[in-house]
């Protein structure tokens, strides 16, 4: 998966829980859109999670 540019937030790893409580292991993905942002001066393609749009820490095209 994907991470983000800004941040490096990435996928991370937990556990489902049955009612039974029995375990098994899954991913919890981040939030991350592919955007045009500018870097440096000039525009590209980033991955970046929503977290980093809202707040304003991505510049986009």
């Amino acid at each position: 998966m994907a991470k983000c540019c800004i941040c490096g937030k990435g996928v991370t790893f937990g556990e489902n829980v049955s009612h039974s409580h029995r375990r098994s292991c899954r991913p919890f993905g981040a939030n991350i859109r592919k955007v045009h942002a500018k870097v440096n001066g000039t525009p590209k393609t980033v991955y970046a999670c929503t977290r980093c749009l809202r707040s304003g820490k991505v510049e986009r095209v």
